[in-house]
């Protein structure tokens, strides 16, 4: 059940802490919810949204000068969508990093509100391992070495991307449109893609087809993907001229004998 306004949200935070002994005040100083504990002289705050964002994360920052117990309170709807409204385990360790609070408060039709506290104020932060993070990272570089150029937009959502895996499946039609049907041997060794059998099998795209055993060919789709890919495969044709142009330029030149040298043999 969706909260329409963030205020209410306020009961039952306000129950929740007033059952773990604080004093509870409202709109304090700006702060949306204040509360005191005997024996404490820092005081609680929480600041409330009806939805995580920015504007409450730069708030909770703000209230981080009046004291060190600042929590931020969201509703969780597992009904609501969004970019951010199921991700409450990356929520909580941002939280975590700058040092808040984070409270969700579930509404439902026929019971009481459910209060959940997902980290607290001064919790450790737990990193992912070390292993994870260079795992991560290896598959990132590698699919950027894998790439023979930057041939798609940034910031595309929803859009065919030019991945390594799609440029080696390029290469494989590419080298069956050569023949009207070939060996995965005779693919890897003409594209030079090692993984060409692999890829062939796979079928990933719907590009090819096995048409016998051991012999792959085109379909329509493949033969279309290489028309709608021509500027990938032209960009390879540049890339590979300009290679043996630099090759030709680096050869070095023959070696000739010098007048002095003709002279010594003369002498000789």
């Amino acid at each position: 059940m969706a909260v329409e306004h963030e205020t209410e949200l306020y009961a039952p935070i306000k129950a929740f802490f007033e059952e773990r002994g604080y004093i509870i005040r409202s709109e304090v100083r700006h702060c949306d919810l204040v509360g005191i504990r005997s024996g404490s002289d820092e005081p609680l705050i929480v600041e409330m949204k009806k939805t995580f964002n920015i504007a409450l994360l730069l708030q909770g920052l703000e209230r981080q000068k009046l004291s060190g117990e600042v929590y931020l309170a969201v509703e969780k709807n597992r009904t609501k969508k969004g970019a951010h409204n199921q991700r409450w385990n990356e929520i909580a360790v941002l939280c975590r990093r700058l040092g808040l609070g984070l409270i969700t408060v579930t509404r439902f039709k026929t019971k009481s509100p459910f209060v959940e506290i997902l980290c607290s104020p001064g919790d450790k932060v737990y990193m992912p391992t070390a292993r994870v993070i260079k795992t991560r990272a290896e598959r990132l570089t590698r699919e950027f070495n894998e790439r023979s150029g930057d041939y798609n937009v940034g910031g595309s959502h929803g859009a065919k991307l030019m991945t390594a895996y799609r440029e080696k499946a390029l290469r494989v039609a590419l080298a069956l449109q050569e023949e009207a049907e070939m060996a995965p041997k005779d693919v890897r060794d003409r594209s030079g893609v090692g993984s060409a059998a692999a890829i062939l099998q796979r079928n990933y795209y719907g590009w090819f087809c096995r048409v016998a055993r051991g012999r792959y060919a085109l379909t329509p789709e493949g033969v279309s993907s290489l028309k709608e890919y021509a500027y990938v495969v032209e960009g390879w044709r540049r890339i590979a001229a300009t290679v043996s142009e630099d090759s030709v330029k680096a050869e070095p030149a023959a070696p000739t004998s010098s007048p002095q040298a003709k002279t010594r043999k003369k002498k000789k």
